[in-house]
């Protein structure tokens, strides 16, 4: 084996030039390829990690999957009811504390309730619609991460009491309001009361900036004329990856619409593992055009080393020594080039996490490219260029190790 591998050696250094055209094609397409996977697998590994951070791991709230069976249903067969809807769609989930102690009692993690309503907030002659989240304060802290997004005042200044509200620093700006001024709350049903702004928090997500205040529950409840009414569970937990268990568990036995943060990006998550087969076929093709500079080498040194072939048969190497030869040349090219291609990557990867910029009007901002650093790309990227250069030295060595070394040594080949 020593002999094959100074026999390859030398065929390959015979031919600098193109040996070096060979070895960076696959340094290039190595490289170029652990930078647009860092980059992909960074995006899609910072976009899941704000959809678990920003948006509870489980939700609950007082819709249902399904109408409930009525009881004109249960006692004719002919009888379908469909789009049923009282005057009055006072909804709500129903015995909320027992609904909360039940589910403390096994979910692995923290989970806290909130009264969801629209109203319209006003101040000096501005108005703005928002979502109105009733909290109980300690309880959301546990599982909403704005209570670390506030840039004044601060959501622990709700729990004080009294009519404070916390609001996104977009609305602010919006009413012309500051911290410290007195807001006016319009519920749907016409009911209007006073706010202090006591917080203003900036998440960076334009929807929940502009969009969205906190006032304690009962606040809420009174404000929407809903008393001891509750229309959310939000649950985050320990491992976000057991949400569908828990999800289906508690839908089962409450009732209510149980939805994990799998299912409410279903459509995301899908998109993304397109991504991820459209990525690694490019990688492929890169790896697969860098195959060719390996079997243009390989076949030349193999056309031009007829002869040598034939002498080294006749001394008694075998058709599986040509062929070893051979793709050891091709492989050795593919090493070589990965090698580079670990540096180049490595060098492009850097370069992509130093870029710095300023990008909001996607409704997220955005400061820097999301890079993954990992091991595995460069794996990944070396096995696709070692498996192309195996494939292209493998092509020529077997027609090297077929060559008769009479006919050649008597010039029929």
């Amino acid at each position: 084996m020593r002999l094959i591998l100074d026999i390859a050696v030398t065929h390959i250094a015979g031919r600098g030039r193109q040996t070096l055209v060979a070895v960076l094609g696959v340094a290039v397409g190595v490289g170029f390829s652990i930078a647009m996977a860092a980059l992909m697998q960074g995006g899609q590994d910072d976009f899941v990690a704000r959809l678990v951070d920003t948006m509870p791991h489980v939700q609950i709230t007082d819709d249902r999957r399904t109408s409930s069976i009525q009881p004109a249903e249960t006692a004719f067969d002919a009888a379908a009811i469909s789009g049923l809807r009282p005057r009055e769609d006072r909804r709500g989930i129903i015995n909320p504390a027992a609904a909360s102690a039940w589910l403390e009692g096994w979910v692995p993690g923290r989970l806290a309730v909130s009264l969801n309503t629209q109203v319209v907030v006003r101040y000096l002659g501005r108005d703005v619609g928002a979502s109105l989240v009733g909290v109980e304060p300690r309880a959301e802290r546990a599982v909403s991460p704005i209570v670390a997004d506030f840039v004044a005042g601060s959501f622990a200044a709700l729990e004080a009491g009294g009519t404070n509200v916390v609001i996104g620093d977009s609305m602010a700006e919006r009413l012309g309001a500051r911290l410290g001024d007195t807001v006016t709350l319009v519920s749907a049903t016409g009911r209007t009361r006073d706010f202090r702004i006591v917080g203003l928090f900036h998440t960076g997500t334009t929807a929940r900036d502009e969009r969205e205040a906190y006032v304690l529950l009962k606040n809420a409840q009174i404000l929407a004329e809903r008393t001891n009414v509750i229309n959310e569970i939000r649950i985050k937990l320990d491992d976000p990856g057991t949400a569908p268990d828990v999800a289906r568990r508690a839908e089962a036995r409450l009732g209510y619409k149980a939805m994990s943060w799998q299912e409410a990006n279903e459509s995301i998550l899908e998109a993304l593992v397109v991504r991820n087969v459209i990525m690694y076929t490019v990688v492929s093709a890169i790896m697969l055009v860098a195959g060719f500079g390996i079997f243009n080498i390989v076949s030349t040194i193999t056309h031009e080393k007829s002869r040598d072939i034939a002498i080294m048969k006749s001394l008694g190497f075998s058709e599986g020594d040509m062929q070893r030869l051979f793709v050891l040349e091709g492989v050795a090219i593919g090493a070589a080039g990965s090698a580079l291609g670990w540096l180049l990557g490595f060098a492009l990867v850097y370069g992509l996490s130093q870029v710095r910029f300023e990008l909001t009007s996607t409704g997220q901002e955005i400061s820097g490219l999301p890079i993954a650093w990992s091991l595995l790309h460069y794996v990944i990227a070396s096995g696709f260029a070692l498996a192309s250069a195996a494939v292209a030295g493998y092509l020529p060595a077997r027609r090297a190790a077929r060559l008769n070394p009479v006919d050649i040594i008597r010039g029929a080949s």
